[in-house]
């Protein structure tokens, strides 16, 4: 009897998968932090004999290479992915033996990227799942734009023939297992559940239910801004990425902290956001661990700056510090652990600001105070409808843009707090009077402050 197990990356929004019987098993699109998957593998029992990428990432630093080395797996990438190590080269129809019964199958389903091959598990010859990684997702299907912009059309093309193909040729109760789809921006849309089969894909995925050209029309239209990270991903996966290393970083004392700032490195507060705005360093940015902690930090933070985090415990260190390898930033410059008071010089005054609910931003605006409303969610969100007279700025762009923000007190926003949470913290460190409000966006209406909906624009 076979298994497939979820292993969740619940940060970026993705899931790395452990299948196979009784003595082995494949590990597909494995994350960077191993030790999870080979410990998954320790409670079942099993060695891992393969390792399989659907592509070339481009939202995350692969684990597979290292655990290929480790295990002595035979890894599987793609035939027509440009990699400068050794692999198994694989191309539609080749197949891998798992275990007694059980055989891995390659399946070319080009869309997210040329080269994106699914894999079907098959149980004495009959499909029984199937690892989609980047092609037929929950409910939609991987973005085609993250390769080059030439070619987004013809991939999105690709990925409907694809996703059409998974279908015909997949019995209606084989899983559907795929990597993206949880969170992760390689997704052109979210997930609405979490397990689904070929049945279930054929009566809700657009890829299955519309013609090509209003697939296609509708599918480069949703499209929203790519991380900035994404562009160091697939180059460092194709190089061939060095093992995870989750050493300790240095400790700093308040000291040390003052001088990281005063070079302009990033001091981050992994706090949560109502203790970081009751008090925190002058400077420091705030990126809840929390959070989707790699995801914002990684977008925002101008690639290689040296980053200092500061954390309530050593865990969060540790937990923050995995994270951020996932996507490359392998070792923070330093680290603190402690309270504001241990962070700052003896009688430095700690920063603050206040946060607020949407209901205070409708009073301060009946009051007519000077004030700015600053929206920074992304482009597709802000296009359903927006507070009117609000200025837009999406919050991976805050930094760079902070200038364009007119004077007053902002007030930021978001769709529920966390990313209005960061902004603030940008703006505060750089001298702005923020509010941060703190609040779901449905209460916007409740609170009688005036929504502008697309139509009226």
């Amino acid at each position: 009897m076979f298994f497939a197990d979820i292993l969740e990356t619940e940060g970026l929004g993705n899931r790395s998968h452990l299948a196979g019987g009784t003595r082995a098993a494949v590990v597909v699109d494995p994350p960077r932090d191993i030790d999870r998957v080979i410990a998954a593998a320790a409670r079942r029992g099993v060695r891992i004999a393969a390792v399989a990428e659907t592509h070339v990432h481009n939202d995350y630093v692969t684990g597979g290479l290292e655990l290929a080395r480790l295990t002595g797996a035979r890894y599987l990438v793609p035939a027509g992915a440009s990699v400068a190590y050794a692999r198994v080269p694989v191309a539609d129809g080749d197949t891998e033996e798992i275990d007694e019964g059980l055989v891995l199958r390659a399946v070319a389903t080009p869309g997210h990227t040329p080269h994106h091959t699914s894999y079907v598990l098959e149980e004495n010859g009959r499909p029984v799942a199937a690892f989609t990684g980047g092609s037929l997702l929950i409910g939609n299907v991987g973005r085609s734009d993250l390769v080059e912009p030439r070619l987004t059309e013809h991939l999105a093309r690709a990925q409907h023939a694809s996703a059409r193909r998974l279908a015909a040729e997949l019995a209606d109760d084989v899983a559907v297992m795929p990597t993206h789809g949880f969170g992760s921006f390689c997704s052109a849309s979210q997930a609405d559940g979490d397990h689904s089969t070929i049945g279930t894909e054929k009566t809700s995925n657009p890829a299955l239910l519309q013609d090509v050209e209003t697939f296609v029309m509708e599918l480069l239209a949703g499209l929203d801004d790519v991380p900035a990270y994404y562009a160091h991903m697939g180059p460092a996966n194709a190089a061939g990425p060095a093992p995870m290393d989750l050493t300790a970083p240095d400790r700093a004392d308040a000291g040390e902290i003052a001088r990281r700032l005063s070079a302009g490195e990033w001091v981050v507060d992994l706090r949560n956001r109502v203790a970081f705005s009751k008090g925190h360093v002058a400077g420091s940015f705030n990126f809840e661990v929390e959070g989707q902690l790699a995801t914002y930090l990684a977008w925002m933070m101008p690639w290689g700056k040296p980053v200092t985090l500061l954390a309530e415990s050593a865990m969060d260190i540790t937990r923050a510090q995995r994270e951020l390898a996932r996507v490359g930033i392998d070792r923070p410059a330093a680290a603190a652990v402690g309270s504001p008071a241990d962070w700052t010089s003896d009688g430095a005054p700690l920063a603050s600001f206040p946060r607020a609910t949407f209901a205070d931003l409708a009073a301060a605006r009946g009051r007519a105070e000077e004030l700015v409303v600053l929206d920074v969610r992304r482009d597709g969100e802000r296009s359903k409808g927006w507070i009117e007279g609000s200025v837009h700025i999406p919050i991976h762009q805050v930094h760079q843009r902070a200038d364009e923000v007119p004077a007053g007190t902002v007030w930021v926003h978001c769709a529920g707090g966390m990313r209005a949470a960061i902004a603030a913290s940008v703006l505060d460190a750089g001298g702005r009077d923020v509010v941060a409000v703190d609040d779901g966006y449905a209460a916007a209406a409740d609170a009688g402050l005036t929504l502008v909906a697309p139509a009226q624009h």
